[in-house]
């Protein structure tokens, strides 16, 4: 018994000695956990888009993107649709008229128009048909009375040899005939 009671006076001594704690450090630590917890909270509220805000935005991007491919492709058409120049060569033809004796020479540098989309078709075409598309162009220039040959008289010209072209061609890929130069001089 006597131990217990030295034991006793130990503790009592102990207890004297320690400083005194009173539960400050547990509730500090809750005072902590409970700020953390509330920050935590109202970030989430504050800073995370409800459902309806992150539809919203979902939505607002589809149909940005929706317009976006609406402009590409408007601009696509766009490009497709430019009409673009097509060269159709340099004619020289020396030649007298019906009904006179007079020899004159026909100097024109002839161009087509056409659309872009079809410019690489009517470039193979004209490769191919070179020969016959020169022959038919130069027999119409021959063929052309002296009075459809002066330059206020060109519109005649130019559209029986935009027909004779896009005949010969298999599909009517020129839209226009025009002249890059023109002469007409006697000789």
């Amino acid at each position: 018994m006597a131990d217990e009671t030295e034991n006793q006076e130990n503790e009592t001594t102990d207890e004297a000695t320690a400083p005194p704690t009173r539960g400050g450090g547990r509730s500090l630590m809750l005072v902590f956990v409970s700020v953390v917890v509330l920050l935590e909270t109202g970030m989430f509220f504050f800073l995370v888009p409800s459902a309806d805000e992150v539809s919203a935005l979902a939505e607002a991007r589809l149909i940005s993107s929706v317009q976006q491919e609406e402009v590409t492709s408007t601009e696509q058409a766009l490009d497709e649709d430019l009409v673009k120049e097509f060269n159709l060569g340099m004619y020289g033809e020396t030649f007298s008229p019906n009904q006179t004796e007079r020899v004159y020479r026909v100097e024109l540098d002839l161009f087509g128009t056409c659309r872009q989309k079809n410019l690489t078709e009517m470039e193979s075409e004209f490769s191919e048909k070179q020969g016959r598309l020169r022959h038919e162009i130069r027999m119409i220039i021959r063929n052309s009375d002296l009075a459809e040959l002066k330059e206020n008289n060109l519109g005649l010209l130019q559209r029986r040899i935009l027909r004779t072209c896009n005949h010969l061609l298999e599909d009517a890929l020129l839209l226009s005939i025009g002249f890059k130069s023109y002469e007409l001089t006697e000789q």
